[in-house]
């Protein structure tokens, strides 16, 4: 039985730190306003087109943006650069295998390249991919090469004021009528993301995952993980699930990828590395066929687009990125902003995800039309009030419907503010959050963008607006 706390004494909560120090720092350079309002005009106020330099808080992405580690800089000088059979790949190989618990593994130069050869491998003309919400480049090679994605993500994903806590979880009846709808042939393999970044980086619960498992099992059709940010989902599941609280971060990930059947990983992420990934898999047949293939489009399969260096990086930030406390530091920072921004009224996806803070651009500007980009035009005023670069993920990124040409209306209209890992410090996340507030403020004032110039495919990287 516990004591009871004397009625005199008080109870204080302990802050938390990083586990880590710095040594090494990049000068960053905050710019005028006339200067950051001419450099969003230059670019098209796409925030994918300033010029990093221009840039005073860059949480446009947290692929290949991480800091590494002073072990991860010493295996770099560690480096076996043959062209076959690297002892780096190996490296990686085992630690994969240890920490993921796939018996294959083809190195990719990041995770793209893994999505490219599995849907190259597995899709054929008139398949029918179904998945927990899409992700713009697995979409985008899935519709290449013949199929056509299906959403089966649990509805709540679609509302951002919903605090369901694992939003990214598959609508298991959904997933069961499709089946019977198109048939188990028409299937390839189900797409599960973990968390899922078109929600929010939302996690999937270790029940789901189980339940998907064993309902496509029946039916004979294969799961594949995209795992880019596994490791945050597994740490939702310790905090979130019952069950899992006592267990280890890296216990709860090798479970939850033992409910799929391989994954397309972008080391970017979860790895804490600049470049690289791989594709992972348990069956030796499709093994061969993208150890063969991944010759043709990425280098060969001992390095996969990768040099060896960069391998021995990758291994290292595997077990670096499972620590629980690299984990908890991790998502809690991303957590300080949201609750930031929540506590001054801002409109936010619901509850926060585990690498980004996301802005909910249709309440943040309820007088702008979906195809007057709102969420485009709030990243760039997030740039002209500080520096600060966000990213768009709304219906620029969701692109056009490839048949009748027309935009893809998703309902969630988005801005992403990206924590890279182990880079900014709490003072970054104070000033972001003091900017996005600003901007909250000015909000009914701003104006939409039209579309004047738009790339053939994942236009959202290069397309260009003027301000209406």
């Amino acid at each position: 039985m516990n004591a009871e706390i004397p009625s005199n004494s008080r109870i204080r909560r302990r802050s938390w730190a990083e586990p880590w120090k710095v040594k090494v720092v990049e000068p960053i350079r905050m710019t005028s306003r006339t200067e950051r309002e001419a450099a969003i005009r230059e670019a098209g106020y796409n925030t994918f087109l300033l010029r990093s330099e221009d840039v005073y808080i860059d949480l446009l992405t947290d692929s290949g943006t991480s800091a590494m580690s002073d072990s991860q800089w010493a295996g770099m000088m560690l480096g076996d650069e043959a062209y076959a059979g690297s002892r780096n790949f190996f490296h990686l190989e085992r630690t994969i295998q240890d920490h993921y618990g796939y018996r294959f593994v083809v190195p990719t130069h990041q995770g793209r390249g893994a999505e490219n050869i599995l849907a190259r491998i597995m899709i054929k003309p008139g398949d029918v991919v179904p998945g927990n919400m899409y992700f713009t480049t697995t979409r985008l090679h899935q519709e290449l090469a013949g199929a056509t994605f299906m959403d089966i993500i649990v509805r709540e994903a679609h509302d951002p004021t919903c605090e369901l806590p694992f939003k990214g979880n598959v609508d298991l009846d959904a997933l069961a009528a499709l089946i019977e709808r198109v048939g188990a042939d028409r299937i390839p393999y189900i797409s599960l993301a973990a968390t899922v970044n078109m929600a929010g980086g939302q996690p999937v619960s270790m029940a789901n995952a189980r339940e998907v498992h064993e309902l496509a099992a029946r039916h004979g059709i294969k799961v594949m993980l995209d795992a880019t940010r596994a490791v945050e989902n597994a740490y939702f599941i310790q905090q979130r699930e019952p069950g899992y609280a006592s267990k280890p971060v890296a216990e709860i990930l090798r479970e939850f990828c033992s409910y799929t059947d391989g994954c397309t990983m972008s080391g970017k992420k979860d790895a804490l590395v600049n470049i690289g990934g791989w594709l992972a898999l348990n069956d030796g047949n499709l093994y061969e066929e993208a150890s063969n293939l991944v010759v043709v489009y990425e280098g060969l399969h001992t390095y996969g687009g990768m040099a060896g260096r960069d391998m021995e990086a990758m291994a290292r930030g595997i077990v670096e990125s499972v620590a629980d406390d690299h984990i908890r530091a991790r998502v809690g920072q991303v957590e300080y902003l949201g609750r930031k921004l929540i506590d001054a009224g801002v409109p936010v996806v619901r509850p926060i995800g585990g690498h980004a803070v996301y802005l909910d651009a249709k309440a943040f500007y309820p007088h702008l039309d979906q195809e007057q980009f709102p969420a485009q035009a709030l990243a760039a005023y997030l740039y002209e009030d500080s520096g600060l670069r966000a990213m768009e993920r709304g219906i620029v990124s969701a692109g056009r419907d490839p048949e009748t040409g027309r935009h893809r209306h998703p309902a969630l209209e988005l801005v992403r503010l990206t924590i890279p890992r182990r880079v900014y410090t709490q003072a970054h996340m104070d000033l972001t959050a003091e900017s996005v507030v600003a901007v909250h403020e000015e909000r009914m004032t701003a104006r939409g963008l039209r579309l004047v110039h738009e790339p053939r495919y994942l236009r959202f990287f290069q397309a260009r607006f003027e301000r209406l």
